[in-house]
């Protein structure tokens, strides 16, 4: 018989919770399992409760393993997010089993006792077993755990030893700290290194992006040293944003998710209360310039303190302040005014200070940011040639234009030289491949240009151009058009000679024409060439200015936009396009190889399909020819073929020799090499004489491949007529289609069009992020298959084309 003593004991051990309560009892907090929502907590509650609900399970866990309130020698601490009880949904448990004296068998038993259960639930578990001294230890040599120790909470056993812990750890970090901070900062460095920035960024890293929550933990944590004041005001307002979104973000995918991606932002939106994903961008985006800015100011105001005892002796013998620019000097490691100086009465000044900063690559101190902003004047238009010269000084600066526009646009200072900037800060981008927000893309754009001065006769020009050609987004119009008004308007402020308003006008109006005409047009035909000329009125340095600048805007939107194949595509045209102006003679489009003219004429006698493989991948592309007697369907097949052997194919050029169909493919492996010659031949042969299920293999590859896009953008078709060869009186059409991209795209686009009666004559093909951006110049097979004019044909086509995508 069970002594009434252990019966009561096994009684309340079968009354407390198990790890499986805990998991179903947070999966209702959550929300989880039910279809409806009603009573769903708000972030900051949830937050609470979760932290209440994991809290309750380790104290019962806790006095059942024998660390009850009146336990000594042994304690069970919470740190992190339970710590600070800001537990949003799937994190780990951050605990410190802590102890005195030797560590035995019954500390080891409860350390089991308290994490196995957890492990077995799949709950996150970061944990360690320490005396109060090896705690400190490991902090004096691991940041992150000395950081996480400054959030030490007793939750059960020995408080008095829980507390020597918290306190012990605090004072460390006090004396400690200032010996630590390069140590800190070369590790944010790097954390933002590889997670990028909550603020301008399109998929931003809450947590450990640069602006994120973590750069949250570092300001609190210099606070509690007392180097700073503790964050408070706007600060506090971002922090309260980013923990809200997170905690979202993590309930709606149900498991650990630090990265927002656009998708997410509608049903987030609607929880917060903000109006939808674009709002809620635009506002992470400040919360996150908000605490980046914090951060600098709180690490700059730290540095210089702790280096003051070592160059104590350097100080006494060389001038502490030097001079960088009338008005302006360095001053230790920022730039500031000079004593003397009254920003009141130098309309120059502000820039000035900008350009010194920017060139230096050293930061504005606060102090002189507060001094301009009080005083410093908008600069009257027409601006004088000293203003706008000091302009085009920060705007030549490279990369450290970057943090200086930042500083400046902090401040309200930006703005005062361009008042149109309101509209696009922290303006998230509508497409797909942009990284950043429209704002910073216009920075990054002008600190692209800056290397690319040398290379056209008016880099004043190209400069402005570059932080002005997106100004015209966040309104309802074409961003193109509002943004050329808007570059005359900015151009006369600055007080740019009419003729340059001008150009500058032509730059923001057709700053797309260069890239998309070269990627989407077939570019050896005579009038695609006219018409861009005609479109820049004859201009080669406005052809020059927009060349450079196709390069910057498409460098700054993304990796991968500005390709080798997109680059070599641009100057083709530009060169055309040059000797067009020249008054030279179109260049005839390029023939055929001997090879390939050989090929054909082999193939022709045979009538047996063969291939072409250039030897060498150039610049990342490579060229396959496919010969075969001409027969509808060719394209789609050959498409196929080499969908199957993940080649994206970026241009198609159909031709034709001694009878039979030459089909020229510039292509690259999305992985790997190009497939061997043999069987892609054999393959080719056996989709040609219908014996390859190729609509079902592409699928399986597809279903194989596939990269998860939960939304994915509504394909669109769009119609260009007298842009196909022959000019105006040709009956030929260009469709462009786009679409989010996937393996056996153009194989079903193709195969649509084929279908639909339309004769497709050239393609291009351009992948953007993740969609695909399809062009094909058409004509019908036959009369009686339809007009290429005719509204009912083209209306037969698109419901094909959208069909297949």
């Amino acid at each position: 018989m069970t002594p009434q003593g252990e019966g009561a004991a096994g009684r309340k051990a079968q009354a407390a919770p198990t790890a499986a309560d805990l998991v179903l009892a947070r999966d209702r907090l959550l929300g989880r399992g039910t279809q409806h929502q009603t009573g769903r907590l708000a972030p900051d509650v949830l937050r609470e409760a979760l932290s209440d609900l994991h809290e309750f399970w380790l104290t019962v866990h806790a006095a059942q393993a024998g660390i009850g309130t009146e336990a000594a020698g042994i304690a069970l601490v919470a740190v992190g997010g339970l710590g600070r009880r800001e537990l949003v949904p799937f994190s780990d448990l951050d605990l410190v089993l802590v102890y005195e004296g030797k560590r035995n068998g019954r500390i080891d038993a409860v350390a089991e006792q308290l994490w196995y259960p957890l492990w077995n639930s799949g709950v996150g578990l970061d944990h360690s077993v320490r005396t109060v001294s090896e705690a400190l230890d490991v902090a004096g040599t691991d940041l992150r755990t000395a950081m996480g120790l400054l959030d030490a909470r007793h939750l059960a056993g020995d408080a008095e030893l829980a507390a020597r812990l918290a306190d012990s750890a605090l004072d460390a970090w006090r004396t400690g700290v200032r010996r630590r901070v390069d140590e800190l900062v070369e590790s944010a460095r790097a954390r933002w290194q590889r997670s990028g920035e909550v603020a301008h960024w399109v998929e931003p890293d809450l947590k450990h992006g640069r602006g994120g929550l973590r750069d949250l933990a570092m300001l609190d944590a210099l606070a509690l040293a007392q180097l700073v004041d503790r964050p408070h005001g706007e600060v506090s307002q971002a922090r309260r944003l980013l923990l809200d979104t997170r905690t979202e973000l993590r309930r709606i995918a149900g498991r650990p998710r630090d990265v927002l991606m656009p998708q997410d932002g509608d049903e987030i939106a609607a929880v917060l209360g903000v109006a939808d994903r674009f709002a809620l961008a635009r506002a992470l985006s400040g919360a996150g310039r908000t605490v980046a800015y914090a951060l600098d100011v709180a690490l700059r105001t730290v540095q210089p303190a702790r280096q003051s005892r070592k160059v104590l002796s350097v100080l006494r013998r060389q001038p502490q302040r030097r001079p960088l620019a009338e008005g302006v000097v360095l001053n230790g490691d920022e730039v500031t005014l000079a004593r003397d100086v009254d920003p009141g009465k130098d309309p120059a000044l502000l820039l000035r200070v900008a350009a010194a900063a920017a060139r230096t690559g050293k930061p504005i101190a606060p102090g002189a940011l507060a001094r301009l902003g009080e005083s410093a004047p908008e600069p009257r238009a027409p601006w004088s040639e000293d203003v706008r010269q000091e302009l085009l000084s920060l705007l030549g600066a490279g990369d450290g234009l970057i943090d200086v526009v930042e500083s400046l646009d902090r401040t309200g200072l930006w703005a005062r030289l361009f008042p149109e900037w309101g509209a696009v800060r922290d303006l998230p981008p509508r497409d797909a491949a942009h990284v950043w927000t429209v704002d910073r893309h216009l920075v990054q754009a002008t600190a692209n240009a800056a290397r690319l001065v040398t290379r056209v006769s008016r880099p004043d020009l190209l400069l402005i151009g570059a932080i002005l050609h997106d100004l015209g987004k966040g309104r309802e119009q074409d961003h193109s058009i509002v943004g050329a008004a808007l570059a005359t308007q900015v151009g006369e402020r600055l007080g740019l000679p009419a003729p340059d308003v001008a150009v500058l006008s032509a730059m923001v109006r057709h700053h797309l024409l260069l890239p998309h005409t070269a990627t989407r047009r077939n570019i050896e035909d005579e009038a695609t060439v006219q018409r861009v000329v005609d479109t820049l009125g004859d201009d080669p340095v406005l052809l020059e200015l927009l060349h450079a600048l196709a390069e910057v805007d498409s460098l700054a939107t993304g990796p991968g936009v500005w390709t080798d194949w997109k680059a070599a595509l641009v100057a083709d045209l530009v060169s055309r396009c040059r000797r067009r102006m020249a008054g030279e003679k179109h260049e005839e489009p390029t023939p055929l190889s001997a090879e390939q003219r050989a090929l054909a004429e082999t193939v022709a006698a045979s009538g047996k399909p063969d291939i072409i493989i250039s030897s060498t991948v150039e610049r990342g592309f490579a060229t396959i020819t496919l010969v075969a007697p001409d027969r509808p369907g060719l394209l789609s097949r050959a498409a196929g073929v080499l969908a199957l052997h993940s080649l994206s194919v970026h241009a198609a050029e159909l031709r034709a020799h001694a009878g039979v169909a030459v089909d020229v493919f510039s292509v690259s492996p999305r992985f790997g090499s190009l497939p061997d010659a043999g069987l892609l031949r054999e393959r080719f042969t056996r989709a040609l004489a219908g014996s390859l299920p190729l609509a079902e293999k592409l699928a399986a590859k597809e279903r194989d491949y596939a990269s998860e896009q939960d939304d994915p953008p509504e394909a669109r078709v769009l119609w260009f007529a007298d842009e196909a060869d022959g000019g105006v009186e040709s009956k030929d059409v260009v469709l462009e289609m786009r679409a989010a991209d996937r393996l056996g795209l153009l194989y079903s686009v193709a195969e649509a069009l084929e279908r639909s009666g339309a004769d497709i004559l050239w393609a291009r093909i351009m992948q953007v992020g993740g969609t695909a951006i399809s062009s094909f110049s058409l004509a019908s097979t036959s009369p009686s298959n339809g007009d290429t004019n005719s509204e009912e044909w083209r209306k037969e086509i698109e419901r094909a084309v959208l069909a297949a995508c």
